[in-house]
């Protein structure tokens, strides 16, 4: 790391809304580290093509725009921190002061947290092989139309599955989903699983679990079993959508910022979350839109508002403020 450790803006995590909040405050002058462990880009690596954004009117792959993103922030300015990983944030000092997991400490007048979530996995070795290769873990469907005529398995019982369902069954031949209960009940509303089994293409499958994948550098197909019976089936599939829900990575943040009962952080007005200059943005922010762009969109504005709370006196009530919510 260059530079000296105090610093305007600190970001931390470099998915879309970290990226965001870093191209953001580095345009306006700000000192600016973005702190991540992994690669930029985060889970947006994995899309496709994402057709929301403005400016690609015919769409655009998450890692070409999260990359794109990554080199006008360095351009500007920002400084990547990529081998770190935050582990502790402490209020205590006159600026908010972040602590890294080899033990060095960085202060910043303001913080942004966009650390993201962690989708839940079935740690089976051969679906994990095949991860971006036909198997793919997600929270919603880009483009449910590059997969007409295709065969499509969907693992999890969440709304979102429910809603990916609907949307692959107008362009795939057949859409299945593979559900470890008994029925669809305890995670999908009424309404939305009577929309499902009205569905001609849909089938549901109860009671049944993935237990392998096969295929030669890509998926092929997979292997099922009933819980009941035992029975084993092959199905043959050139997609699978993992939708079991995630997990947020807030856990480093339980002693420091407040949390709703999932982990996710509690931001009142202008994503400010319980601590004074430090917001949160992306799918790790309480009711945040789990899309792209509006993951770039929300770096963005936390950044904009961090350059904001440097010039205005730090509120004493911050918390009242984020319990009231959105």
């Amino acid at each position: 790391m260059t530079g000296p450790e105090l610093y305007d803006v600190a970001v931390i995590g470099a998915g879309p809304a970290g990226l965001g909040a870093a191209v953001s405050a580095a345009a306006d002058g700000l000192k600016t580290i973005v702190i991540d462990a992994q690669t930029p880009g985060g889970h947006a690596l994995a899309s496709r093509v994402i057709r929301d954004y403005p400016g690609f009117p015919r769409g655009v792959s998450g890692a070409e725009l999260t990359g794109r993103i990554y080199e006008q922030a360095a351009t500007l300015g920002a400084t990547f921190l990529l081998t770190a990983r935050a582990v502790g944030l402490s209020s205590s000092a006159e600026e908010p002061q972040l602590t890294l997991g080899d033990g060095r400490t960085i202060s910043a007048h303001s913080v942004v947290i966009a650390t993201g979530v962690t989708p839940r996995r079935l740690g089976i070795a051969s679906l994990e092989a095949l991860s971006g290769a036909g198997v793919w873990y997600a929270d919603s469907i880009s483009d449910p139309a590059m997969l007409t005529g295709e065969e499509v398995f969907i693992i999890g019982a969440t709304a979102a599955a429910g809603v990916a369902a609907l949307q692959l069954a107008k362009y795939a031949s057949h859409v299945t989903m593979v559900v470890r209960a008994a029925s669809l009940e305890a995670g999908i509303s009424d309404t939305l699983t009577t929309r499902i089994e009205r569905t001609r293409n849909i089938r549901v499958r109860t009671n049944t679990q993935v237990v392998e994948a096969f295929g030669e550098g890509r998926l092929e197909g997979v292997k099922l079993r009933h819980r009941v019976s035992g029975t084993m089936e092959a199905a043959r599939t050139r997609a699978l959508f993992v939708m079991m829900g995630a997990d947020p990575n807030t856990d480093w943040l339980k002693a420091s910022l407040q949390r709703d009962d999932d982990g996710y952080l509690v931001t009142g007005l202008g994503l400010q979350t319980s601590l004074p200059r430090v917001f949160a943005a992306g799918d790790v922010r309480r009711g945040a839109e789990r899309r792209v762009a509006a993951a770039i969109h929300e770096g963005c504005l936390a950044s904009r508002l961090a350059r904001r709370s440097l010039s205005e006196p730090v509120a004493t009530e911050v918390a009242a403020a984020v319990s009231a919510g959105p």
